[in-house]
C-alpha cells in the first residue's frame, strides 16, 4: 500500500532531521578537525591524525545520502547508508561513551549519551527498513 501524503512529508522531515545530526557533525569536524583528533587520540584511536578525514567523509558522504533519500540515485542509497551509520554510532558508543568504565556523574552523563546514541541508531534502523527492497521510493508497497 502506497504511503499518504502526510506520511511521505513525515518521512522525508524525519530523514532530514535524522541525518543532520551526522551533516553537522561533519561540518564541525571540517571547521575544528584538532578539537576531533584530541578527542580520537584520548580513546588510543590509530592514527587519529588520518582517521579525521575519513570520519568527516563518512558523516558527511552517508548523512547527505540519508538526508537526500530520492534525489541520491532513486533512493536506493538510504538504506545501505543507514545501516552504515547505525554501525558507525555503535562504534562511536564503544569507543566515546563508556559509561561503564566510569562512576558518578561522568558515568551519569556518559550513560545519556550512550542511550541518546542507542536512539539514532533506532531511528536510522527504521529507516533502513522503510527503504530496503523499495527502489528507494517511499510510495511504493
Amino acid at each position: 500500500m502506497p504511503l499518504s501524503l502526510f506520511s511521505t512529508l513525515l518521512l522525508h522531515a524525519g530523514r532530514v532531521i535524522l541525518a543532520s545530526l551526522f551533516i553537522l557533525g561533519g561540518l564541525n569536524k571540517i571547521a575544528d578537525p584538532q578539537a576531533s583528533v584530541v578527542m580520537m587520540e584520548a580513546t588510543g584511536l590509530p592514527l587519529p591524525g588520518l582517521a579525521i578525514y575519513a570520519v568527516i567523509l563518512l558523516e558527511l558522504g552517508l548523512g547527505l545520502a540519508v538526508a537526500l533519500g530520492g534525489a541520491v540515485a532513486s533512493g536506493r542509497l538510504v538504506a545501505p547508508a543507514a545501516l552504515a551509520l547505525t554501525l558507525y554510532t555503535l562504534a562511536v558508543n564503544v569507543f566515546f561513551h563508556p559509561f561503564w568504565a566510569m562512576e558518578g556523574v561522568q558515568a551519569q552523563t556518559e550513560l545519556s549519551l550512550f542511550f541518546k546514541n542507542v536512539s539514532v541508531m533506532g531511528g536510522l534502523l527504521a529507516i533502513a527498513g522503510l527503504y530496503l527492497d523499495r527502489s528507494g521510493a517511499p510510495d511504493r508497497p
